[in-house]
This record gives structure tokens, sequence and C-alpha cells, in this order.
């Protein structure tokens, strides 16, 4: 009976020990899942922290390149069109950023949009620079005829005025015009013998600029030698050498150069155009010079 009653209780020592086993086991997975949690939930706190930090960021980039869009301003409908349909999208994505707070792979799309939008509007700030400065040469020319004008004294002064205005009327009038002017990429098949159109900037191989030369009867005949100069998206000037040019007062580099033999009638021309290095996508401004002036202006965007 005596041993009955050690092996009954030896029998509950080991129970008491397996239970307390289990209950520590228990215990152990239970403080390790809810440590476990704690990490993730402090984990995504910081990943929430540091995508509202990149939304604010984002957002103050957006407030202040919409405040850089609105003091861009032209006289060209065309291009205001597209700065007001710009300054659209710009308010729409700080919508987005507000909406999309939390969300880190809306905000990372907005930042890319952003930097595009920036770098778009360097190219308008040279486009409108570039406009600015022909105008400015247009109202300088228009005021100095005004100031010869009014400046008339007395038949001999007003026969000498009406002298020197006649023979600014003339030159200005002898200035050539490249009407019709349009651009576009190209590339050569069969040996360069077959020319083809390349809109994708990794296929071009040359940018073809095609014009009209006006006709006039004033203006000097004979050779004349047409300069085309090109600013690319990134703000140069496309150059395969050190050779320059003159327009307007101002010299600069010039990317393809054609002479024809002008005879005061129509003439069409097209000049061919290379690059130092790969082109790159996006808008190309294109001016048209020549006898020291800018006779015109295109453009064209590769993909």
């Amino acid at each position: 009976m005596e041993n009955n009653q050690k092996e009954e209780k030896k029998s509950n020592n080991k129970l008491l020990i397996i239970l307390l086993i289990f209950l520590l086991l228990g215990n152990g997975t239970f403080i390790g899942l809810w440590l476990h949690e704690r990490g993730r939930a402090n984990t995504e706190v910081v990943i929430k922290e540091q995508v509202t930090l990149e939304r604010d960021n984002v957002k103050a980039d957006l407030l202040e390149l919409q405040e850089e869009y609105a003091t861009l301003q032209t006289n060209d409908q065309a291009m205001q069109v597209e700065l007001e349909a710009k300054r659209a999208e710009i308010a729409e994505l700080i919508i987005q950023a507000d909406k999309h707070k939390d969300d880190a792979y809306i905000i990372s799309k907005l930042r890319k949009e952003t930097a595009s939008l920036r770098k778009i509007m360097k190219h308008y700030i040279v486009e409108i620079d570039s406009l600015n400065t022909l105008n400015q040469v247009i109202t300088a020319e228009k005021n100095k005829v005004t100031a010869d004008l009014s400046a008339e004294k007395g038949i001999t002064t007003k026969l000498s005025k009406d002298k020197d205005a006649l023979q600014s009327t003339v030159n200005l009038g002898s200035i050539l015009k490249a009407t019709r002017p349009v651009a576009k990429g190209v590339k050569f098949k069969s040996g360069g013998k077959k020319e083809v159109e390349a809109e994708r900037a990794s296929r071009v191989e040359k940018i073809k600029v095609s014009f009209v030369l006006g006709e006039n009867k004033i203006a000097k005949s004979g050779e004349k030698s047409i300069y085309v100069r090109i600013i690319s998206p990134d703000g140069k000037e496309l150059t395969k050498s050190s050779d320059m040019f003159s327009f307007n007062g101002s010299k600069g580099y010039y990317a393809g150069k054609e002479d024809v033999d002008y005879r005061n009638e129509e003439l069409a021309v097209d000049v061919f155009c290379e690059s130092p290095t790969p082109f790159i996508s996006g808008k190309y401004l294109i001016t048209i010079g020549c006898d020291n002036v800018i006779i015109g202006e295109t453009s064209v965007t590769l993909k």
C-alpha cells in the first residue's frame, strides 16, 4: 500500500513537471509572437513616417514648381496653351499627393513626374528667352525708325531722314524669309541612299530641317550661306565644330550649314544636322539664320 502511494506521488510529480514545461513553452511562444508583432508594428510606423516625409517633400517641390510655372509668360499663343496645360497638371499632382499620402508607389511616381515637369520648364525658359530676344530686336528697329522720323527738322533734314528711313526699309525688306519651316528626325538605309523618317531619339541619325526661301526681288542674289542652330532638350547647342555664325548681333554655334545659289525666287532648302552625341528624347528648338539675322524658327520633338 505504501509503495503504491509512492508510485502515485511520483506519477503526479512527473505530470506537474510536464505541465510546467508546456506552460513555459506556451509562454515563450506567446512572448515570441508578441515581440515579433511589436517589431513589425514599429517597422510599419517607421515606413509610414518615411512615406509621409517623402510626400511632404514632393508636395513642397510641386508647390515651388507651381510658383515657377506661374512666372512664365509669353505672347506666343501656342506656347501659352502648353503652359496652361502644365499648370493644370501640377495642380492635379498636388491633389494626388494629398489623396495618396500613405501610398509609397504613388508618391514615388509623383516624384518622377515632378522631375520631368521641372526639366520641361527649363526648355520653356530657353524658348521664351529666344522669342523675347527676337521681339526686342524688332522693337528696337521699330523704335529707331520712329525716332528717326520724329527727329526730322527742316527740308534738308527731312530729306536726309527720309532717305535714311527709306534705306532702313529697303534693308529690312531685303531680309530673306524661311517660310514653312519643318523639322524631323531621319535615319538612312541602303548605304545612306534611302532616307527614312524616325521619331524615336535612339534611331535618329540626323535632324532634317526643310524650308523655302521666299521670293524677294530687292534682296541681293547669289550664293547664300544658310545656318541652322539647334538647342537640345537639355539646353545645349548641337555642334560638331568650334565654328560660329552671327545672328541679330549675337554669335552661336550651328548644327548644320548649306550654301545655296539664290536668284530672288522661291528656293526649297534642306539642311541635315548632326549631333556629336546620341540624340535624346524631348523638344529641340531650331532657328534658321542667313546674312547675320534669324530668318525662321521651328522645332521637333523626339520620343
